[in-house]
């Protein structure tokens, strides 16, 4: 069974957040976390408005981070 874009997204957003607690861990990880930080927010944003185009975009930044 597939998901869909939301579920995507969340899980995401979810795999990012733990990949910070890890950034903040480093005492140079500060830009790091500051800018999965920003792309959760940019994620949480396209969500609550419901703009699809957006939450691709924003999807695909989620996607870039790696730690």
């Amino acid at each position: 069974m597939s998901k869909n874009l939301l579920e995507t997204m969340h899980e995401e957003m979810d795999r990012c957040r733990e990949l910070k607690k890890e950034y903040d861990l480093i005492p140079t990880g500060f830009f790091g976390s500051a800018t999965i930080v920003a792309t959760i927010k940019q994620a949480e944003k396209a969500i609550e408005e419901g703009d699809p185009i957006k939450m691709l975009v924003a999807l695909e930044e989620l996607k870039k981070i790696e730690g």
